[in-house]
């Protein structure tokens, strides 16, 4: 059933001599920063990550009416309201405004939805609930700037809201007190992709500004950098300075959540990188959101029992693995019933069975394996919720505003959105995202893409040459590990591992050189493997025998052209 559709390889033209000239570097380490834009004059600040990469949280838009508002609520004893989200943004995003809050005095009452009662975004029930225990302000953290319904009942209700968002807004804002979202087409600040926790972080830069618990501030990056890195936003700009700095605090987190979290994971306090949190942490915190309720996820970032943070962390180990095997359920299922379908420009499959708590999972493996946008709809008898997940040559949220009309709910960014649509409506829905796909797609040979930095003989690699490209990490969107391709490689050995056997362990030689190289990616036998071949690769440190060595990772290789 898999297209099996080869990935076009892009080799990225080489740096020209001026560029490679202007700093003191490797030329390797010059073309990868030229390869990733970055300007001679940005070349030290984006190495060093530090604070020359921090936006100033007065250039936020709406920031002042925000800052007035809080101080007006701290000075008269109002109860405020911190209304989040269920994944490891949201949570994040609410640990740090809740705990900044109450640095200022503020009491405060947390709220995080329900993904399977509630859904994303505020909900007048929730609003209700807050305003019986007394919140006059409720400031959202990760949703809020596409509830243009929600907020104006708010405020009918006579509670101000103050949203902190980074999704996309509409066409127009919500009538709050203050929007702070640094995607609004007037917003001045300069980084516009941050996490959600990042907004929430930098509205309490600005409300601690030039006070003198602003250094308190630091404590919550170990949270930053979770939701950053989790939530997949660019790491370019200040982001990367938030991902450093929080990986140095969240290295020497005092929060027992996390201490128990990385213990029992068998990772290492003091050596947690950015892969860590990809593979390891943010997965686990998001389970909760997923299988039941995040408020596990919230308990274990601010526990402070060592105890509790045990329990908490082994009830979050046990909704990873249901988590996996749902997903895995809900996949195999989503395949099968797509085989006559895989000729559409995009895929849509909904199921009264699909756990709105997998489909986005499910959305994405879709997606990559097929190369073409994908839409999971888990059906209600009244409602249905889609996740969705493209690819860059389809807006996925540009494509569902054109349905809005057909929509109850949506919002999301433009290669991830979700939105509830009625029952009734499905049919009439999928037709017109059809249609839209088919427009913008149906002339595209659609085929995934690598960017290659180099083409170069492994013999480069020797020496101190993997040391200076790691200067360039943390490595994710907008910074990609660095990708490259070295030809007529000899396959020397050969064997698949892995629970079916689908993944390659390779020894390949190049010249006098041999390397340790896994294949997690072509899922084919050894068999298929010719004697020589071209690849494209990253290069990866690895355990091996109880010692770290450098190895290959392959994303790709074919049969070597004769040159």
């Amino acid at each position: 059933m898999k297209l099996n559709k080869r990935a076009q390889w892009k080799i990225l033209p080489p740096a020209p001599d001026e560029y490679l000239n202007a700093s003191d570097l490797s030329p390797l380490v010059a073309q990868l920063l030229y390869n990733r834009g970055v300007k001679p004059e940005e070349i030290a600040p984006f190495l060093s990550a530090d604070r020359r990469l921090e936006g100033n949280p007065l250039l936020l838009p709406d920031i002042s009416q925000a800052v007035s508002r809080v101080y007006k609520a701290v000075l008269s004893r109002e109860k405020i309201g911190v209304y989040g989200d269920f994944d490891v943004d949201g949570v994040t995003a609410t640990v740090i405004l809740a705990e900044g809050l109450s640095w200022l005095g503020a009491e405060v009452i947390p709220y995080i939805p329900d993904r399977f009662n509630e859904g994303h975004g505020l909900k007048i029930s929730a609003l209700e609930k807050l305003q019986a225990q007394g919140a006059d302000l409720v400031i959202t953290v990760d949703c809020g700037v596409t509830d243009l319904v929600e907020v104006k009942q708010a405020q009918e209700m006579g509670i101000d809201v103050i949203i902190t968002d980074h999704h996309i807004p509409l066409g127009s804002l919500p009538q709050a007190i203050a929007v702070i979202d640094p995607k609004r087409k007037d917003s001045v600040y300069p980084y516009p992709d941050l996490a959600g926790a990042g907004v929430a972080f930098k509205f309490l830069q600005a409300l601690f500004h030039k006070d003198s618990r602003e250094k308190w501030l630091s404590r919550l990056m170990d949270l930053v950098v979770l939701a950053t890195v989790t939530d997949l936003v660019t790491l370019v700009g200040e982001n990367r300075y938030l991902v450093k700095e929080g990986l140095r605090e969240l290295n020497n987190s005092s929060r027992v959540g996390i201490q128990e979290m990385v213990k029992l994971t068998g990772l290492k306090q003091g050596e947690l990188d950015a892969k860590d949190i990809s593979w390891v942490l943010g997965p686990r915190l998001n389970a909760a959101g997923r299988m039941d309720n995040a408020s596990t996820s919230y308990q274990l970032l601010t526990t402070q029992s060592p105890k509790e943070a045990r329990l908490l962390v082994l009830e979050l180990e046990k909704k990873n693995v249901e988590r996996q095997k749902l997903t895995n359920e809900v996949l195999s299922r989503a395949r099968e019933k797509l085989a006559a379908r895989l000729h559409l420009p995009v895929l849509m499959e909904g199921d009264e069975s699909y756990s709105i708590g997998v489909i986005g999972l499910v959305a994405g493996k879709l997606a990559a394996e097929f190369y073409k946008p994908t839409i999971i709809i888990s059906l209600g008898s009244e409602l249905c919720q889609g996740s969705c997940r493209s690819i860059p040559e389809f807006d996925v949220v540009a494509a569902l505003e054109k349905c809005h009309d057909l929509l109850t709910a949506f919002g999301g960014h433009p290669l991830a959105a979700g939105f509830t649509v009625t029952r009734q409506n499905l049919a009439q829905l999928e037709e017109r995202i059809i249609t839209l796909a088919t427009d913008q797609l149906g002339h595209l040979d659609l085929r995934p893409e690598i960017v290659i930095d180099a083409e170069l003989p492994l013999s480069t690699f020797s020496g101190e040459t993997f040391n200076l490209m790691q200067r360039l990490s943390p490595f994710g969107r907008g910074n990609p590990q660095p990708t490259f391709l070295s030809r007529q490689v000899e396959v020397i050995e050969c064997r698949n591992f892995g629970n079916q056997g689908e993944w390659l362990r390779l020894k390949l030689k190049h010249g006098n050189i041999t390397w340790q190289a896994v294949d997690f990616e072509s899922r084919r036998t050894r068999e298929e493997i010719p004697s020589h071949i071209d690849i494209v690769y990253n290069l990866e440190k690895s355990r091996w025998n109880g010692e770290e060595v450098l190895g290959l990772n392959l994303r790709d290789f074919a049969p070597a052209q004769l040159r």
